[in-house]
């Protein structure tokens, strides 16, 4: 059974090793092995910070109580009048068994109750896994492209998403 559920103070490093594990797997072949492993070490560290910052609202997906995906969201900050999920991360063990789905659907209805209509999103372009778990969640490509430099130095092509709430 799956449950979502607003993060507590003592959530950091729960987050911290499903982010780690999700970005490992995802993101961790575009960079250099020791730019790699820095950015999997932060990301286990990072969540107490953003938890105490209390600028997002953060969720957490479990199933039969073990922790397996995240998302956090607020208002977006370049797109009056919409939300954006700044991130979303399910730990690879538990991929392809729903919780991204869950997870995404009470996202989306919780946005939705913070009064918003639509919600964005940005992703990596050549991250075919994600974009096609965008799509299959309502999402759709607007077009527009940016760069982002994850801190190494070397931008990757990022693409973003939209839908209504």
């Amino acid at each position: 059974m799956f449950e979502v559920r607003s993060v507590g103070p003592y959530d950091g490093d729960v987050l911290g090793e499903i982010h780690a594990a999700a970005w490992e797997a995802a993101y961790a072949p575009f960079f250099a092995p020791e730019f790699a492993a820095r950015a999997v070490r932060s990301r286990r560290t990072r969540w107490h910070e953003r938890i105490a910052q209390g600028t997002a609202t953060i969720l957490l997906a479990e199933r039969d109580g073990r922790p397996q995906a995240l998302s956090a969201f607020s208002p977006s900050s370049t797109r009056p009048g919409l939300a954006e999920i700044h991130t979303f991360y399910s730990h690879p063990d538990s991929w392809g068994g729903g919780v991204a789905g869950v997870l995404m659907a009470e996202t989306l209805c919780r946005v939705r109750n913070d009064g918003f209509a639509r919600v964005h999103l940005w992703t990596l372009r050549d991250t075919p896994q994600s974009r096609r778990f965008y799509n299959k969640c309502g999402f759709t490509e607007c077009g527009t492209a940016r760069t982002f430099d994850f801190g190494d130095g070397n931008p990757l092509d990022q693409v973003e998403y939209e839908r209504a709430c």
